[in-house]
């Protein structure tokens, strides 16, 4: 069963719509025919009414649609009250979220005042101590039936008041239940939430959204897929709407980059009824990008091309790369194969680069386009391809989107018996340039993060963004992103929230400063323990807040070092990595003389 109607036509997922507040007073309504909501989440403690009034404030002026505030106890949740009454005060009837995890308690107090409460799966009435454990069908179901007695309260009071539920798994909070059972997969993720899904319905309450969030975008775009074929299999009036987002994205260009290949992939596709772009910086920054990606997708989507065919060219549901032959891209350089996938420039690009590329550069050429042998094809026309070892691409000016052009492009490479080695564009039609940075930057990776994502590509050459150095630099973090790469310190760091328990921002940019030049490391900066040990699975090293100014230290997800004074865990953090062999001293940087 495919998760959307055709992989190279666009039509949008009809999900049923769900009531967040009253629409007449300042509300919304998710899903039907109505536009996809942004929003995002303030980064204060929930307890300081004034600084949650104020940023909630913030963010409506720049254009978030929906605001979520952490309550993670019951006093946190109590203070909703005032928090709402200060902004219905202040004119401001934006719907609130609350995001509860552990406490079903506060969840209840929450639902008294807000319009919506989300509620982790993985982390609500169950359990996440990382313990391996055989459950009988019997044990399992008594774990369901102590769940189903947790979770009913609240959905009855969400009913008798009118509130929405969102319920949201985490890949980084699975319950051990569920990983015992599913393991640390999509799947797991799905049925997690499907459980509560059902508990819901048993009460005839249907006013609920679902979202299945990952700092890894392949993974992310798996869950949504295989979440919205499940949704397919349980029945019809099962099409309820879908949050989209990346978790813990981080910051700067790595931040947007990771949130338009999962989120724009999806979007695409037709999926996704409500997005939040989660940036390590201030949440309004979020909204500006939520803004600029959802203007995008109809530029990437739209096509009077129809296509005759709905055959898959890639497996929708377990991300496995392109089997394709090696071949010589020049002298230097293979594509194919084993072979990483390989960053081609223009000549122009070429010409301004080069002079500047040093021997030891992780960050530079491996082709120059004009110089390779590559057969441009137009997938809309019928073509022949004699051998397998020939490079191939989509030839400039083909009336499709980009996206839509590759997939048709592997699919008919598919039908006709070959797996010649795929160049990927981030754009083919040249009308739609020049783009300021800021959109090239997001046009190129849902393009080529989506492409990447779905297996298919092994040279990727990127023309959107005009400047020569910032055109190399955005194909490497791609890559990077899209888990196809490594060429620098990867940092998985989540948003602000009123649980975080140090300063994000600012700890995040200490740690980049002492360990960025570590190749291939991959560091997760965690405010709170909510998702931490999770989402650090495919991390080496974790710095994570385990108190008001004490930090836990982790390799991968299991603590090493415990309540390290904040003043002292960046260099405890250095320490670690060097006692596990993975800290290099960085290169002194050269010093220009001044004539």
């Amino acid at each position: 069963m495919p998760y959307c109607a055709s992989p190279f036509l666009y039509q949008r997922r009809k999900a049923r719509e769900v009531v967040v507040g009253d629409p007449a007073r300042g509300g919304v309504i998710i899903g039907g025919n109505h536009p996809v909501i942004m929003q995002s989440m303030i980064t204060c403690d929930t307890m300081d009414t004034a600084a949650s009034v104020q940023q909630t404030l913030d963010l409506v002026a720049v254009g978030c649609q929906i605001v979520r505030i952490t309550a993670p106890t019951v006093k946190d949740a109590a203070n909703l009250q005032n928090i709402v009454t200060e902004l219905r005060r202040h004119g401001c009837n934006i719907p609130i979220v609350a995001d509860i995890h552990f406490k079903p308690e506060a969840a209840m107090e929450a639902a008294r005042w807000v319009e919506m409460v989300r509620v982790n799966p993985g982390n609500y009435a169950d359990s996440k101590k990382f313990v391996i454990k055989e459950y009988t069908n019997e044990q399992y179901a008594a774990e369901l039936k102590r769940i189903e007695e947790k979770f009913t309260p609240l959905v009855k009071l969400s009913k008798e008041l009118k509130r929405a539920l969102r319920i949201g798994t985490n890949h980084g909070s699975l319950s051990d239940r569920i990983m015992n059972r599913f393991g640390d997969t999509p799947l797991g993720m799905v049925e997690s939430a499907l459980e509560f899904a059902r508990i819901a319905r048993k009460h005839d309450f249907h006013n609920f959204k679902f979202s299945m969030k990952s700092s890894n975008p392949k993974v992310m775009i798996e869950c949504y897929r295989l979440l919205v074929v499940r949704l397919e299999q349980e029945g019809p009036d099962w099409n309820y709407p879908i949050h989209l987002g990346v978790t813990e994205a981080g910051e700067g260009e790595d931040g947007r980059i990771k949130s338009a290949i999962g989120i724009g992939s999806l979007l695409c596709d037709g999926l996704g009824d409500t997005i939040r772009v989660s940036l390590t910086e201030d949440s309004p920054h979020e909204i500006e990008v939520c803004r600029d990606l959802l203007a995008q997708i109809p530029k990437l989507t739209t096509s009077d091309f129809r296509l005759q065919t709905s055959d898959f060219p890639f497996d929708p549901f377990h991300f496995e790369r392109r089997v394709t032959p090696e071949l010589e891209l020049n002298e230097d350089f293979k594509c194919g194969g084993e072979q990483t996938v390989r960053v081609v420039v223009t000549r122009a690009t070429w010409e301004k680069v080069a002079p500047k590329i040093r021997p030891k550069d992780d960050v530079k050429p491996e082709a120059v386009y004009e110089d390779l042998n590559v057969a441009e094809l137009d997938p809309t026309r019928d073509f022949d391809i004699n051998c397998d070892t020939q490079l191939v691409t989509v030839k400039d000016g083909v009336n499709l989107p980009a996206i839509t052009a590759f997939r048709l492009l592997a699919a008919k490479l598919k039908r006709l018996g070959r797996s010649n080695p795929i160049l990927l564009k981030d754009c083919i039609n040249f009308e739609i340039l020049p783009n300021e940075p800021k959109i090239a930057l997001l046009r190129a990776s849902v393009v080529i993060g989506s492409l990447l994502a779905d297996g298919i590509g092994d040279v990727i050459l990127v023309r959107g963004e005009s400047g020569g150095g910032q055109s190399l630099r955005l194909a490497y973090n791609i890559l990077q992103a899209a888990g196809c790469r490594s060429f620098k310190t990867d940092y998985v760091a989540c948003p602000s929230c009123g649980r975080t328990l140090f300063n994000l921002q600012t700890v995040t940019a200490l740690i980049k400063t002492r360990t960025e030049h570590l190749k291939g490391v991959k560091i997760a900066i965690m405010g709170c323990i909510v998702n931490g040990p999770g989402e650090m699975a495919d991390a080496d090293f974790g710095y994570v807040g385990g108190a008001p100014g004490k930090i836990n230290l982790y390799v991968g997800k299991t603590p090493i070092k415990f309540n390290i004074p904040e003043g002292e865990a960046v260099e405890r953090l250095v320490d670690l990595i060097r006692e596990h062999g993975k800290w290099v001293e960085p290169e002194a940087k050269e010093v220009v003389a001044k004539t």
